[in-house]
């Protein structure tokens, strides 16, 4: 008989076991979850949750499903810069935050330039790496629009390096996946850099 294995939503648990869990690791942290400072707190966390989480509940292909045809011939890069990004350390579960900046260069189609924010955001809103996150985003959009390339890089600071471990602040860590003719031209390559302000 094949074994089935549970679909991730099946495994969710109730708001209720969620906040029964932060209870449990309020007590593991060496307070006490009943004083009044602390009552509500799971609540709050758990609905926070929902938040910081929410690109689980998101298809990011389908926010690329809506292009232009009608650029007038517009062949040239499209670069959308500085996107703040805010992800979470799927080792440590605490803040990866920076910039994500998102280029391509348009085949025949172009998409509203809100949507390429919204694919950051749906990806940057899961338990996450650096490298895998900036991989998700490049391939996405290489996927939906087929253009001639793109480009993602993305800088941010890792909190489990300066809050924690080796507590070492003001370190930035910078990830790139350049495909098509960002990885095959050294010129487009570098006038995108230059556009981004990167040496």
């Amino acid at each position: 008989m094949e074994k089935t294995i549970p679909s991730q939503s099946s495994l969710k648990p109730t708001k209720e076991e969620a906040e029964e869990a932060i209870r449990t690791l309020i007590r593991w942290a060496g307070d006490n979850p009943e004083r009044e400072g602390l009552l509500g707190t799971p609540d709050r966390v758990a609905r926070s949750y929902l938040e910081f989480f929410a690109g689980y509940g998101e298809n990011p292909d389908e926010y690329l499903e809506r292009t232009f045809e009608e650029v007038n011939g517009y062949d040239e890069m499209i670069i959308l810069k500085d996107i703040r990004m805010e992800s979470y350390c799927e080792h440590h579960m605490v803040p990866i935050i920076g910039v994500a900046h998102v280029a391509y260069m348009p085949d025949s189609r172009v998409v509203g330039i809100s949507k390429l924010a919204r694919v950051v955001d749906a990806y940057a809103k899961r338990l996450q790496i650096q490298e895998k996150l900036t991989q998700q985003i490049a391939d996405t959009i290489d996927r939906a629009l087929k253009p001639k390339g793109v480009a993602v890089i993305i800088e941010s600071a890792h909190q489990c390096m300066t809050t924690r471990g080796v507590h070492k602040d003001g370190v930035t860590m910078i990830t790139s996946s350049m495909l098509g003719c960002f990885r095959k031209s050294d010129i487009t390559r570098k006038e995108l850099l230059a556009f981004i302000d990167r040496k």
